[in-house]
């Protein structure tokens, strides 16, 4: 009984800290490139709908051709976070 209560009692604070950190957002991200929405700063428009700690992708094409997918998370101020950033292959080994 009491290695359960102790087992409980140690899930409820890793519970509490992982819970605690998740609507932090202090990291400044990854630096925006061109093709990025935040290259020139961030958008004059707000995201006023959508809910704080949302986010959403966005692809373009960089200045070398290759396809980009950035995910943003959109913080409490409003601004955009660029929170990763994918390449996607130029070419693929398929056969098809």
């Amino acid at each position: 009984m009491r290695s359960s209560m102790r087992l409980g009692l140690v899930l409820a604070i890793a519970l509490t800290g992982c819970t605690t950190s998740a609507g932090s957002y202090s990291s400044a991200g990854l630096a925006p490139i061109p093709g990025s929405i935040t290259y020139h700063g961030q958008p004059r428009t707000k995201l006023t709908r959508s809910p704080i700690g949302s986010s959403f992708p966005h692809t373009f094409t960089d200045q070398w051709g290759r396809q980009v997918e950035e995910i943003y998370i959109i913080r409490p101020d409003r601004s955009l976070l660029i929170a990763e950033r994918h390449y996607r292959p130029v070419f693929s080994f398929d056969d098809d």
